[in-house]
């Protein structure tokens, strides 16, 4: 009997197949764990770097907090302001005068330089006079001539009025010879009003200055020929005073009035085109007759010694008429008044350097000025410029502001608003 090979039973084949799975359990539980752990490295830089952030953030902020910022200050000042109305104004003269030649002539001489001054009465040019002069003389002569024949004509009549009283001579011839003595006598006065016009022609002949002022570029040159009452000569503008006309918006212009109505002298200023450079100071001298229906304005004059003879014609400027004066009033520059939801505020500077938030009352505010009701007193240091990165109790570098170039608080005209507080 033949041997054989029993073969190993099926269930030992079974068991060699289960041992795989469980080392890919323990693989994957691995490898679950070492992302695990990475994700959670990542969330814990993440996490860190985040609060790093913040934290140089924080470090950062607490620099600026205590870092010291520079800012621009000015004092609160108490002062007497003027409260004024403004208006665009043209320097004008306040006399010109075109000068015509009075005479028909060649024009000799001119006597004066251009730009220069003259006084009332200078001789500025002279036309020929010696037509003049001739037919002056010519009515003298006919003066004299009239004259010897009135003095034959009286004697020859009273030889006739002798007659006549002893009967030789008739009424007839009495009457006559008084008619001829009349006619003399008229023609005498005729003679003389001759004269006088021919000694006037003459004296047109030298033209002189109707009022004192300055003259302007001359219109003709020496050599042409002019007429009598068309030619124009120059023109003469006087410099002191001068006047300036402006205008005013009708609804300001009863309060303007009602000051003139009190024979209250109100006083005018001048100022640049920018409204920054005071010019002249002079004087309301009239307002007109009536409101310009176009544009709902009234023209007013104002007068200026102008001694300086900076205004000159044509020149526009800014008026000021000062209305009234408040006394005693608390101001600071515009620029440090701040806005917020709690109302209008200021930053003052401390004595420590330190700036903290004041709330303030304004009772007027225009231009570059403020004039406050409450919240501050005089001396108190206001920031004017770089409030904007300001915050309680913040140290700050003041700067000391320029006030040369602030101007006053006034009540605008036109397209400026003025504000009054109540």
């Amino acid at each position: 009997m033949s041997s054989t090979q029993i073969p190993p039973p099926a269930y030992k084949v079974s068991e060699s197949n289960d041992a795989p799975p469980k080392r890919h359990k323990g693989l994957t539980f691995i490898i679950l764990l070492l992302l695990a752990a990475v994700v959670g490295y990542f969330i814990w830089r993440i996490a860190t770097a985040n609060n790093k952030v913040k934290q140089e953030a924080a470090q950062k902020q607490e620099a600026l907090v205590n870092m010291a910022m520079p800012v621009q200050v000015a004092a609160v000042q108490q002062q007497s302001i003027p409260i004024y109305v403004t208006a665009l104004g043209t320097v004008t003269p306040y006399y010109t005068v075109t000068v015509k030649a009075r005479v028909t002539g060649e024009l000799l001489k001119v006597n004066f330089k251009e730009g220069q001054d003259v006084t009332k009465g200078d001789e500025l040019m002279v036309i020929d006079p010696r037509p003049y002069e001739a037919a002056l003389a010519q009515a003298k002569g006919q003066l004299a001539r009239d004259q010897a024949q009135l003095r034959n004509n009286q004697a020859e009549y009273n030889r006739y009025k002798a007659l006549y009283s002893e009967g030789v001579v008739s009424k007839e011839q009495l009457d006559l010879y008084e008619s001829n003595l009349g006619q003399y006598q008229g023609a005498i006065q005729a003679d003389k009003a001759t004269i006088d016009t021919a000694a006037l022609n003459v004296a047109y002949c030298h033209v002189t200055s109707p009022i004192s002022g300055r003259v302007g570029l001359r219109l003709v040159d020496p050599g042409n020929v002019i007429t009598a009452n068309t030619t124009n000569l120059i023109i003469i503008n006087q410099f002191k005073p001068i006047a300036v006309v402006f205008t005013l918006p009708e609804d300001q212009l009863p309060r303007v009035l009602n000051k003139m109505r009190g024979r209250q002298a109100l006083e005018a200023e001048a100022y640049d085109r920018n409204d920054i450079e005071h010019i002249a100071s002079g004087e309301l001298l009239t307002a007109d007759n009536q409101i310009d229906t176009t544009t709902g304005t009234a023209k007013l004059k104002a007068v200026f010694a102008n001694k300086t003879e900076l205004l000159f014609p044509n020149q526009f400027v800014n008026v000021h008429l000062i209305l009234e004066t408040q006394p005693k009033a608390i101001t600071m520059p515009a620029a440090a008044l701040q806005h917020g939801t709690n109302g209008d505020y200021v930053w003052v500077v401390n004595s420590g350097n330190t700036v903290a938030m004041r709330q303030v009352t304004v009772d007027l505010t225009e231009g570059a000025t403020t004039i406050l009701a409450s919240g501050l007193k005089p001396g108190d240091q206001v920031v004017t410029d770089g409030a904007d990165k300001l915050r309680d109790a913040m140290k700050v570098i003041p700067r000391q502001m320029d006030m040369k170039r602030q101007t006053r608080p006034r009540i605008s005209s036109g397209s400026d608003s003025g504000m009054m507080g109540s």
